[in-house]
Formats: structure tokens, C-alpha cells, sequence
């Protein structure tokens, strides 16, 4: 073999699509297509000076010293190969490999590898690096794509306009992108890869002491996995969930709302419930969801087996001491770059029973102290620990590990960790002092312990074990005191943070999405006699956040709180809280096209405001309750109802008010068929809103009378109302109605005639509903189907395959540009 190129180097991929099929229809002609095969790319190769790194049965695996060449051969070899029968996928990086005696090794031969198994027989698929130094200009952008094993997104590019199938990348899935290198387990992830894959084998458990890398191999064979599922993999932390019955509401809002059962029903898909113990309660549920669903798959991490029928359990040992050194060096060497381990690295890794976090805590103190001086400072407290103790020996062993890192801590420092554990996911530095009365200086040791981290966005976190572990050192009645001041200190928050109809934006949105999960744990607790009108003051500060992200769990909530408080709410509490379920119903299409929840709502708020003596109240809810009238088909009497309140409004002169009164007549108006009026109402009705500032049900309004333009065939009038009420949805970060503008701009680009538009359109559908499977975007896509199904082609396909490539906020630019044109 040629010496291998160093420095700058091209790698190309290449593998026969399809080589089973071929193997079945040739049968013994298949080797002689092969040879010929193999003969036509190497030849291509040789001209253009290529090494050939390996070969393994179908496959090349081929070096260049420039990028040029790389992409010339790739691009020989296909044309070789283009009047036979074997149809080859290629794909090529450029990078800066190591070289050893055993070839090339790091992240660029695997980002090669990954980039053409993306691709399809006859394509050629290259990395923005190849791109850039060939200097080929002939190439398709095909976007961002998230490869398999592989940290971040990658731009691919493909040579030549050829149309393919979209890529073979993951789609469908909510896993995190891992900040460090998965090292070893590669036996492990072969084999519980295998066993899901069994059709026999529907729920796998991976058990194993805390901090034995349960959860980092889980999402491992999950990105794994994800071609393999149809409608992708989604992963469910239940960190955050403290109580059984709150698993199958957590894997809802994953799924987008609803019930479990619900958002899944006969989709392909896996679901990895991730640190399973704390709930164990809730094995039942699990049993019941994979019998009521028949095509899911359900991997979970947990210290202890569920104990249900079908469930098969795999034990994750310890690392393989070659797999502890590495993990030990890779990390020791991102905390410090010169470190080198001696000869005693083997020993720490046994001490330290070859346990990830074990090794992981070790390797962050290299900074300070090096091998030998961490063995000094382990060994006589594990050789303690294990003395006469009944646990498990490696559970003491992870244990004894953070309790060496507990003991260098200072009191102060112990009593912040053990109240930090209140928190879940993640925290801000003012939380942290004002509700764990953290000092700077405490907070900034602990960061520099690896006990807690401090993630890009400035907010903390803490991994699971420890937290489990600081949990433990913090008494009830301290973690009750703690938890009074997070209610109070999420009361000041979201007052602060002004979630209100007249003010909501992206910053406050960013800011609830982030303080969701402590949001979580406030109204858990406040759910309670003594607390739960605090709870319920909370839930309605942060009711527009519920109304555009969360609407079920919302009422969940809300029905909890109202449970344990009683008859002692106050009316004017009582009656907002009767309003606040009303409009979840509102936004929960599914069950308002069902059943007249939210009017019966509306009119019990009526009554409680009245008790009250907030007769100001009483008109608007009349035009809620006309609201509610107009979707059961009692127009009349919505009508009688909006009118009045739109009289009282007027006299008030309160344009939000009025405006309101005005959206539902302008929906009467269109259930009556008189489309002029119905959209001169609308129109007026968007734009008081926007003066009194509440722009999101501007947003709303115009939405649905760009909905039924369309309907009506009045285009041109659509596309004004669309945009703009896409534009404000988008500024508000309203995930329930943003899917349906997507699914309305598809239909008004059909009618147009623009295929390539509505092909983007519903691929960028498509691609947010596995993205965010709401149950209100599966509606919008059965609404429109009967717009795309008849234009379905080459021209919309192409069209489609760019809009799944999209996030969602490149989605709205595309739509938005597409309305501004």
C-alpha cells in the first residue's frame, strides 16, 4: 500500500446500495458485478491519485491529499458505473487526521464514514470543508443534517442536481447532543441495539448502580436506533418528576400534549425513559401504554427492574479497563491539556471500580493533583466505606466517591449543595442565592468541585447522582422552608418576567421555557391545603405560557391546586381560576369540537365574579361564552351575546374588550356565509387588539381569517392575513397555532399553483410535528391533507424534502418570505 497522505486529507466512502437484494436477484452472478465493480472505482481512484485505505466486502475506503482530486474520482467512479446494475452511495470530508501505525484515527474518518451511509445509490454526498477546498461550484446544498454518533449538525452538500430521496439522517428525535465522547460499551451497545431491535422484545430496562453510565449509553443506542423508527425517538428525563402518576403526563409533553396513549397511537417510535427508580410506582403504567400501543418500543435506565410482563433486563457493569483509561484521559486532558498519567492510572481505574462518574469526578482534580496524589487521598476512605457495610460494593464504591468530594466541602458549602437539590435541571445564580441563600463564593467552589456546572447560557446544573445524593442531607423541614421560598421566588419571577397577553416576546417565552421544571416542582408542592391559592396565584401569572405551549397539562395542573384548595378560595380567585380552564379548553381543539367544557366554564367564572362583585368581569365573559356558542353552531345566540358585550365595551372604552366582541362576531359572520363582513370585523378586531397591545390574539384572529379566505377562495386577501398573523404567532413563540399557519400556507400555495412552495410548507409540517408531536398539529395536517394529496409529485417531493431539512424558525422565515414576496 502507497504511504498515506498526512496533514490535510480527503477521505471517500463508498458502499453498494441495496447489496442484499442485488446478492438475491444475481445469485451467482453477483460476484462477478462486484469484481467489476471493484475494478471501474479503482481505476477512478488511481487516476486521480488516490490511496486505498481499506476494503471490506463492498466497500472502499479511499485517502487524497486534495480535495479536488477526491471529489474528480468520485465523480469517474459513478460515471463507471452508471449503465450497471450496482448502484453506489459515496460520501467525502476533509479534515486533519492522526496517523499511527494502524492507519487514521479520530472524527474525521467517522464524520466520512457517516456522511456517505447518509446518502443513496449513484449520489455523492461532501462535507462544507470538501466543498470549500475542491472549489466545486456544481453542488446542491442540502442543509443541516444530524448524523449518527456524531456531536452537532452538519451542512452536507451534494455534487451535481440529480434528485434523490431525502438523506438517511435523524429526523424524528429530541435527544440531547452530547458535549463530551462516548467512549467503550461498544459490546454493550451492540447488544441492547440487537435486543430492541427484536420483534419479540418490546421494553428493554438497563439497571445498574448510580453513575455506571446508564443514562449516556441509553441516548447512545437511541441515536443508534433512530433509523430504524419510523417516527423517530424520544427521549423523557424524569428528573424533574417526583410521583408515579406524573410519568405518563412528562411522556405526554414530550409527545405534545394529551395523554400518552393518545400521542402515540399506532406511530413506530422508541421512547427511553430516562432514570426510572424514583417513579418505580409507575412500572404498571408502562405495561398498560405498550399494550395500548402496539408499535412502541420502550427503553428505560433505572437502579431497580419494573417487574411487568415482557420486560427484558440488561445489567451495565462497569467499563472495560481499556474503556476506564480512555474515559480517564479524554477527560483529564479536557481539564487539563499537558496531562499525562504515569504508571499508576491502572490502579486509580480499579479503585475506582472503573465507574464513569467515579472516573469522571477523578479526572476533573488532574488540574491540581496527579495520579498518585488521588490515589493517596481515595484509599483510605474507600478501604473505610467498604468495611462492614451490607450495600451493594460498587454502590458504596460510586458513594464513596462523592462523599470524598462531599467531605472536602466546607459547612457552608455542604449545607448550599444539599439545598440546591430542590432545584431540578437547571437554575439561575439570583435563584440560587435568594431561595438556597447561596453565597458567590460557595456557588463558585462547588462549580470548581465538579459538583455543579455552569452551563453557556450562565444558568447551573447538577448531575442526577449528586443531586440524589445531596438530597439526602437535607432534612424535611429545611427542604419544606426551601420550597416555601422557590414558590415565592417563582411568584416574583414570573410577575417580573410579565407574561402577560399585552407584553409577551420571545425573552419572556426563553425565560419560561428554561424556569419550566422548577416552575414544576413550586405548584407540586403548593398542591397542598395550606399553599394552594399561592399555587393557583402562580399558575395564573404564567397562564399565557400554558395557553400557547401547554394547554392540557395546564388544566392538569390547575385541577390539582383547585382539589386541595377547597372551599376556602376566595370568588375572585375561584372565578379565575374557572376562567383560566375554560381557555385551555379553548386551545385544546380536539376536546372543544367535542364537548361544551369551556362555555360551561366561562359561565361558572360568571357566577364566581358576581359573588365577587367584579360585575366589570361579567361582560367579557359573555363574549367567551358567544365564543364557545359560535363552535357548537348556536350562531344566534352568539351573535345576541357578543353584541351585548361589544355595547358595554364601548361604553367602558376598552379596546381589548371590544376587540374581542369583534373576533366573534367577525366568526359568526363567517358561519353565516357572509365572508365581506366576517373579514371587516376581523380586521377591525386586529387592529384594536394591537393598540390595546395584546398582538397575540391578533395573531389568532388573523390566522383564522386567512383560514377561511382560503376556504373561500379569496386568495389574495389569505395571503396578507396569513403573514401577518404568522409573523406575530412566531414573534410570541405560540407553538399550538404556528403548525396550522404552515399547514394554511400549503393549501394557499396549491391553489396558487406554486407545488415547490407547498412542498416546502408541508415538509416543514411534517418535520415539526415529529419534531413537537402536538395533538393540535396532527390536526391541522388531517384538516389541509385534502389540498396536498392530489398535487403529490416529483416537483412537491423536492419541495418537501427541503422542508423537513428545516428548524422551525427557518420554517417561519421561509413562510414569511414566501407571504412578503
Amino acid at each position: 500500500m502507497a504511504a498515506l497522505p498526512r496533514g490535510t486529507v480527503t477521505f471517500l466512502f463508498t458502499d453498494v446500495e441495496a447489496s442484499t437484494r442485488l446478492v438475491r436477484e444475481k445469485k451467482e452472478a453477483y460476484s462477478d458485478l462486484l469484481a467489476e465493480h471493484r475494478r471501474a472505482l479503482r481505476e477512478a481512484f488511481a487516476r486521480h491519485r488516490g490511496v486505498e485505505v481499506d476494503t471490506q466486502g463492498d466497500s472502499f475506503f479511499v485517502a487524497f491529499a486534495r480535495a479536488s482530486d477526491a471529489v474528480a474520482a468520485a465523480e469517474d467512479g459513478q460515471r463507471a458505473l452508471s449503465d450497471g446494475p450496482v448502484r453506489v452511495r459515496m460520501g467525502l470530508h476533509t479534515g486533519e487526521p492522526a496517523v499511527t501505525d494502524e492507519g487514521y484515527v479520530g472524527m474525521d474518518v467517522h464524520r466520512a464514514a457517516r456522511i456517505a451511509a447518509a446518502g443513496h445509490g449513484g449520489q455523492i454526498l461532501m462535507s462544507q470543508s470538501t466543498r470549500e477546498l475542491s472549489g466545486r461550484t456544481d453542488v446542491r446544498d442540502l442543509g443541516e443534517h444530524r448524523l449518527k454518533d456524531l456531536p452537532g449538525p452538519e451542512r452536507i452538500y451534494q455534487l451535481g442536481d440529480q434528485q434523490f430521496a431525502p438523506l438517511r439522517t435523524i429526523f424524528a428525535t429530541n435527544l440531547p447532543v452530547p458535549l463530551t465522547r462516548f467512549v467503550g460499551r461498544h459490546r454493550e451497545l451492540a447488544e441492547t441495539s440487537a435486543l430492541l431491535l427484536r420483534d419479540d422484545v418490546r421494553l428493554v430496562t438497563m439497571t445498574g448502580p448510580g453513575g455506571s453510565g446508564k443514562t449516556r449509553l441509553a441516548l447512545e443506542i437511541a441515536g443508534t436506533l433512530a433509523e430504524s423508527y419510523e417516527h423517530g425517538v424520544w427521549w423523557v428525563p424524569l428528573t424533574a418528576v417526583s410521583e408515579p402518576e406524573d410519568v405518563m403526563p412528562a411522556l405526554a409533553r414530550v409527545l405534545g400534549g394529551g395523554s400518552a396513549t393518545e400521542a402515540i397511537g399506532s406511530r413506530r417510535l422508541l421512547v427511553l425513559l430516562d432514570n426510572f427508580e424514583q417513579v418505580i410506582g409507575a412500572a404498571p403504567d408502562i405495561a398498560a401504554l405498550l399494550a395500548s400501543c402496539p408499535r412502541v418500543d420502550v427503553l428505560v435506565t433505572s437502579r431497580e427492574r419494573l417487574s411487568v410482563q415482557g420486560e427484558h433486563v440488561y445489567l451495565v457493569l462497569p467499563l472495560a479497563r481499556q474503556d476506564a483509561r480512555e474515559l480517564f484521559l479524554d477527560r483529564a486532558r479536557s481539564a487539563s491539556p499537558s496531562f499525562e498519567p504515569g504508571k499508576r492510572l491502572d490502579e486509580l481505574c480499579a479503585r475506582l471500580d472503573d465507574l464513569p462518574l467515579a472516573i469522571e469526578l477523578a479526572a476533573a482534580r488532574t488540574p491540581l493533583l496527579n495520579v498518585t496524589q488521588l490515589l493517596e487521598r481515595l484509599g483510605t476512605r474507600l478501604d473505610l466505606l467498604r468495611a462492614g457495610r451490607d450495600a451493594e460494593a460498587r454502590h458504596q464504591t460510586l458513594r464513596t466517591t462523592i462523599e470524598w468530594s462531599y467531605e472536602l466541602l466546607s459547612p457552608g458549602e455542604r449545607r448550599l449543595l444539599a439545598a440546591l437539590s430542590v432545584f431540578r435541571v437547571t437554575w439561575t445564580l439570583e435563584t440560587a442565592e435568594l431561595v438556597a441563600e447561596a453565597t458567590l463564593e460557595e456557588l463558585e467552589s462547588l462549580v470548581e468541585k465538579s459538583l455543579v456546572r455552569r452551563l453557556e447560557s450562565g444558568r447551573f446544573t447538577m448531575l442526577e447522582t449528586i443531586l440524589e445524593f445531596a438530597a439526602e442531607h437535607l432534612e424535611p423541614r429545611e427542604r419544606d422552608r426551601i420550597l416555601v421560598r422557590l414558590v415565592k421566588d417563582e411568584l416574583t419571577l414570573f410577575a417580573d418576567a410579565n407574561l402577560s397577553e399585552e407584553s409577551l416576546g420571545p425573552p419572556q417565552m426563553d425565560f419560561a421555557h428554561a424556569e419550566r421544571a422548577n416552575l414544576d416542582v413550586a405548584l407540586a408542592w403548593a398542591a397542598r391545603p395550606d399553599y394552594a391559592q399561592t399555587g393557583i396565584r402562580l399558575l395564573l401569572l404564567t397562564e399565557m405560557y400554558w395557553i400557547t405551549n401547554d394547554p392540557v397539562v395546564a388544566r392538569e395542573r390547575m385541577d390539582a391546586l383547585f382539589a386541595q384548595a377547597g372551599e376556602r378560595i376566595e370568588p375572585a380567585l375561584r372565578a379565575r381560576v374557572h376562567r383560566f380552564r375554560a381557555a385551555t379548553f379553548d386551545m385544546s381543539t380536539s376536546e372543544r369540537s367535542r364537548d361544551n367544557h369551556s362555555e360551561r366554564e366561562y359561565i361558572r367564572a360568571v357566577e364566581a365574579f358576581r359573588e365577587a362583585n367584579e360585575e366589570d368581569q361579567i361582560a367579557p365573559m359573555m363574549a367567551r361564552i358567544a365564543n364557545a356558542a359560535v363552535f357548537q353552531g348556536d350562531v344566534e345566540r352568539a351573535v345576541q351575546l357578543a353584541t351585548d358585550s361589544l355595547g358595554v365595551a364601548r361604553q367602558r372604552k376598552n379596546r381589548g374588550d371590544e376587540a374581542f366582541a369583534l373576533s366573534v362576531l367577525a366568526k359568526a359572520a363567517f358561519a353565516q356565509g357572509d365572508l365581506v363582513r366576517g373579514a371587516q370585523l376581523a380586521h377591525e378586531s386586529a387592529e384594536l387588539l394591537r393598540q390595546a397591545g395584546q398582538i397575540w390574539l391578533s395573531g389568532v384572529t388573523l390566522l383564522g381569517t386567512s383560514e377561511r379566505l382560503i376556504t373561500a377562495g379569496h386568495l389574495e386577501e389569505a395571503v396578507f392575513d396569513l403573514g401577518a398573523g404568522l409573523e406575530t404567532l412566531a414573534a410570541v413563540s405560540d407553538r399550538v397555532n404556528i403548525p396550522y399557519a404552515f399547514a394554511a400556507g400549503a393549501a394557499l400555495a396549491v391553489l396558487k399553483q406554486d407545488i415547490l412552495r407547498a412542498g416546502v410548507l408541508w415538509g416543514a409540517l411534517e418535520a415539526t410535528a415529529e419534531r413537537e408531536p402536538r395533538s393540535s398539529t396532527r390536526e391541522a395536517m388531517q384538516e389541509y391533507a385534502p389540498y396536498i394529496e392530489p398535487i403529490r409529485g416529483a416537483e412537491f417531493d423536492r419541495g418537501r424534502a427541503r422542508g423537513r431539512d428545516l428548524s422551525l424558525e427557518e420554517a417561519v422565515e421561509y413562510a414569511l418570505a414566501s407571504h412578503n414576496e
